[in-house]
């Protein structure tokens, strides 16, 4: 089983050079990642291809084996090789729901600020809380919200009637992706009370497979 050492690299590098394999159908092999943040997202990225993997602890990280019966046992046996050069992301697969070719499944909600317009600041702010709310009462949900930059700050800050949109939102069948990069940036991780961390390439990924794309 071909091991692909990603030690030091940070998403979405670890999770493009997993899909390289997924994309060109190896039936096995290993990526090695020293971030939690890696694990989640590449794992996630499996679940959405509809393959198998096992994630055990190593020394210095994690390894997480694809494949049906692939298990870290292999990791000493493989062929370690280490692609940080050449992380090109191949086209993606269709997932989610059925799409008509060409136009895309839904749409999808891109937040990258934590206000709407520009102006006066507070105004803004409330503005966003109201967008929020008003999506979740809609009746028609998108199938991607996505928080990047200041935005995650939405998700992250502790404002009550922000993470009740975005939950109903959820139980509406939403998904809800938020940038860990930004995050961290912010220093916010830890305070994220609603939705998934990800990465770019995930948030660039539902905006591509989306009918249109909203950006508040």
């Amino acid at each position: 089983m071909e091991i692909i050492n990603a030690f030091g690299l940070q998403c979405p590098k670890p999770l493009m050079l997993a899909k390289q394999r997924v994309d060109a159908g190896v039936a096995e092999f290993g990526i090695q990642v020293d971030n939690e943040t890696a694990v989640k997202n590449v794992s996630r990225m499996a679940e959405r291809t509809g393959r198998p993997v096992e994630v055990t602890e190593i020394e210095g990280g994690w390894l997480i084996a694809f494949g049906a019966g692939a298990s870290a046992g292999g990791a000493e046996e493989g062929t370690v090789s280490n692609d940080a050069e050449s992380a090109v992301p191949a086209a993606a697969p269709a997932a989610g729901p059925a799409c008509a070719p060409g136009v895309g499944c839904g749409y999808a909600v891109f937040v990258g600020k934590d206000h709407v317009g520009e102006g006066e600041g507070e105004l803004g702010y409330n503005l966003m809380k109201m967008a929020l709310y008003t999506l979740s009462e809609c009746g028609d949900a998108p199938a991607s919200l996505l928080f990047m930059n200041s935005g995650v700050k939405l998700v992250a800050g502790g404002e009550e009637q922000v993470v009740e949109s975005v939950q109903k939102l959820i139980d509406q069948g939403t998904e809800v992706l938020v940038c860990g990069t930004c995050l961290d940036f912010y220093g916010l991780k830890e305070q994220l009370q609603v939705g998934e961390v990800s990465n770019m390439y995930d948030i660039l990924e539902r905006m591509r497979e989306a009918a249109k794309t909203i950006t508040l």
